[in-house]
Formats: C-alpha cells, sequence, structure tokens
C-alpha cells in the first residue's frame, strides 16, 4: 500500500492570527517578536509585507526595523496561539488518528487509508478550505509518501497552497534545491557538506554512504536515505508522547551578569522551575547540566552527576553554581543561564539510602517546597520568594515556569540541529 504523508504547516502562524484580531494592521508590514527591554528581541513570525522588507524570522527586532522602519511590532498571545492551534488540530482529526505535531504550528498527517497521492492532494485541499473558513488563517501542505519530503513539499509553495511529490519526480522537483532545505540539516552540517562538494539536495543523494558515514557517523548515512526519499519512520498516533527524558529552563537576563551574586539569584529562579516541574511530572534527576552564554554569544557547557536523585530546588542549585564557580572564568559578562536535569527517575522509583542517614531532611525539604508550589499555584508565583531575588529588582522579577514555556518540537532524537522556535 502506497503511504500517503501529509504535513501540514500554518502560514505565519503568529502574524496571520494578530492580523486576523488586528484587521487596521493586516496591510502593511507587521512582526510578532519578545520584548526588546527584557532582550527576548527577535522576530518570531512576519506577515508578507514584512517579508518583501526582507524581514526573517529569528533575527532580532533592531535588524528588522532597519530593513522596515515602518514595521509594526505585536506582543506574542500564546493562550490565543494555542487556542487556534487546537482548533486546527480538532479538523485534522476529522480526516485521522495519525497526528503528530512539529511546534504548534505544523503537523504530519497519515492518510495512508485513502489509497494514492492523488487522494491525499484532494483531502489536503479539503483541510486548507476547512482551517481557512473556520478559523480564518491559511495553510501550505505537503504530501509526499515518508516525512521529510511532505514537510519538504509544505515548503515549497506559500501561502495556502497543496504540493504533492511523486516520486517519480524526486530527481527533477527534489534533488535540484540547496542541500541545507533537507529537513533536520542546519548551518553546521551544510558547510560540512559544502566542503565536500555537496550543494544540492542531489549531491547529497547520489554521494559515496561511507564517505558519508567518515564525515557525520550514522547521522550521515540517515540523511543519505532522505536525500533519496527513504524515510520510514512511521506518523505518531495522536495524542501519544515520547518519554520525558529531560527538564529545563534558561533565560536571556535583562542586563549583562558581572557578579557572582547576580548569577546566583538567576539560577535559583532557574533551579527553582526545573524542581518544581519535576515534582510535578512526578521526577527526579540524576544529571544536572549547566549552561552560559556569554557577551559574545559563546556558550560554555558543564554537567555533573548529582549525589543522590533530585526534584529538590536547593540541591540542583548547588550542582549548577558549584559548576559555574568551577568553570567559569569569568573573561566576558554573562548574557544568558540554562538549567537541565537529565537522567530522569520516577519518584516511585528505589533510591539508594546515603551512610549519613540525610534522607529524612531531605523529605522534608521536599514537603517544604511542595507546599510553595501549592502556595503560588494559588496565589501566584510572586507571593513567596527568597530574600535574594528582592535584593534585585529586575533579576527577581524572573519566572521561568510560567514565562517561559516549551511547545513540541521535533520527532528524531540523532539530529542535534532540529529547526526550532525558542519562546
Amino acid at each position: 500500500m502506497t503511504r500517503v504523508i501529509l504535513h501540514a504547516d500554518l502560514n505565519n502562524f503568529y502574524a496571520s492570527v494578530e492580523c486576523l484580531r488586528h484587521p487596521e494592521l493586516r496591510d502593511g508590514p507587521l512582526a510578532v517578536c519578545g520584548d526588546p527591554e527584557q532582550r527576548h528581541g527577535i522576530v518570531l513570525a512576519k506577515n508578507y509585507p514584512a517579508k518583501a522588507y526582507g524581514v526573517s524570522t529569528g533575527e532580532a527586532v533592531w535588524q528588522a526595523k532597519q530593513k522596515c522602519p515602518g514595521l509594526r511590532l505585536v506582543k506574542p498571545d500564546m493562550p490565543t496561539y494555542l487556542r487556534f492551534a487546537q482548533g486546527v488540530r480538532q479538523i485534522y482529526r476529522r480526516y485521522t488518528d495519525w497526528i503528530e505535531p512539529f511546534g504548534l504550528d505544523e503537523a504530519w498527517l497519515d492518510l495512508s487509508d485513502c489509497g494514492s497521492l492523488e487522494a491525499g492532494r484532494d483531502l489536503a485541499d479539503r483541510i486548507r478550505r476547512d482551517i481557512a473558513f473556520e478559523w480564518g488563517i491559511t495553510a501550505s501542505v505537503g504530501v509526499a509518501d515518508n516525512k521529510v519530503f511532505a514537510k519538504l513539499g509544505s515548503d515549497m509553495k506559500k501561502p495556502d497552497a497543496t504540493t504533492v511529490l511523486f516520486p517519480s519526480q524526486y530527481r527533477q522537483k527534489v534533488w535540484r534545491l540547496p542541500v541545507g532545505e533537507l529537513l533536520y540539516i542546519g548551518p553546521a552540517t551544510t558547510r560540512k557538506l559544502y566542503n565536500l562538494g555537496l550543494y544540492t539536495i542531489g549531491d547529497l543523494a547520489q554521494a559515496d554512504a561511507a564517505l558519508l558515514s567518515g564525515l557525520l557517523g550514522k547521522w550521515g548515512l540517515t540523511l543519505h536515505r532522505y536525500a533519496n526519499g527513504l524515510d520510514a519512520s512511521p506518523v505518531a498516533r495522536d495524542g501519544a508522547r515520547d518519554p520525558v527524558q529531560s527538564i529545563g529552563n534558561s533565560t536571556t537576563t535583562p542586563r549583562d551578569l558581572t557578579t557572582c551574586q547576580e548569577v546566583r539569584i538567576t539560577l535559583q529562579a532557574l533551579c527553582e522551575s526545573v524542581a518544581a516541574r519535576l515534582r510535578e511530572g512526578g521526577f527526579r534527576a540524576r544529571t544536572l547540566q549547566l549552561g552560559v552564554r556569554d557577551k559574545q554569544l559563546f556558550w560554555l557547557t558543564r554537567q555533573c552527576k548529582l549525589e543522590s536523585p533530585s526534584c529538590l530546588a536547593e540541591e540542583l542549585f548547588e550542582a549548577a553554581y558549584g559548576l559555574f564557580v568551577k568553570h567559569y572564568r569569568w573573561e566576558q559578562p554573562i548574557r544568558s543561564l540554562g538549567v537541565r536535569a537529565d537522567d530522569l527517575l520516577s519518584r516511585e522509583s528505589a533510591v539508594q539510602l546515603d551512610l549519613f542517614c540525610r534522607q529524612a531532611k531531605r523529605l522534608r525539604q521536599e514537603a517544604l517546597e511542595t507546599t510553595v508550589d501549592g502556595l503560588r499555584k494559588r496565589f501566584g508565583y510572586y507571593a513567596l520568594q527568597r530574600a535574594s531575588q528582592l535584593s534585585d529588582p529586575s533579576l527577581g522579577r524572573l519566572n521561568p515556569k510560567d514565562d517561559h514555556v516549551a511547545y513540541p518540537g521535533g520527532y528524531s532524537p540523532m539530529s542535534a540541529e532540529v529547526k526550532r522556535r525558542d519562546l
């Protein structure tokens, strides 16, 4: 049976929703962006008039304003975008139970029961019409016999279009495209492939597999199969979730950090957030990772094993700050920090007790932090704060758990260059 895979991509999703809510802004250049004053000032989405000026997703707001002085800026409204995304998901469910999200505004659908790619094209057109009629926004849909090329097809013609890629057309339509347009090939891999003289998807498809394996390991062989349209990965069933492998938060700070005390305040907030999310999910972490990005945008990451599996903010903080003191040399001020808990265990899992019988104290601390979770849930995050956070109003207003929300991402655990949006 022929696989019929659709990839639906809501066109300029955030910007399209804002233009629908504010019709007076529709005909002029508009961008949805973070808050420049909080240094989250990047373009998250733009409409087509802004795109005509060269405004691109992911660039700094000041760069976008240089290209388009009349650019109207709108702050993101995630609850509204979630409502639209959930409404569109309901439309997908009329056609199939096999729906796999790829970010908030994209999804794969398996419609193999329809029997042919031609029938898949008709269903894709119906889905686009339903989205436009019921939600007032448009989608581009790619149709192919695999997920990678379906995604490629949805990018080939925008807005509001259906593109079918038949296997007989791969050489004509796909192989001539730049290699960087293939899913999961980011800038670093693109440069490596260019160094081998591989500039198009066709070059990659016809390259020697052993050469790619030597350059990129197993991932090179995977990309070789993708370029030849040999992706056999299934579309997940609607509602299926991958096991949680890590929980983390990071933030770009309102100002560059120049002292250890400023780092402590920020790390305490991040560790409280990670610990609360661990408890909420029923996990303990065995490994803690710290990420530091300096003013020159150089990233430093270090990790360590925790003494005991933990969901306690204080223990996570001690590990994170210990890594910072040990490894950061203060050659540059710090622009952003991140904390991630890895190697997760269920809280019900058996844990080796320590020799000094500190378990009772840890249980009391966990009960205390759980009480804080409840108070913040009931009265708001700022109902209870550390004194150190109150000593610095700008850093003390950091609320990572509520303000830094992660939405569904990609499906391939092998790729380190997943194209994603960080909100």
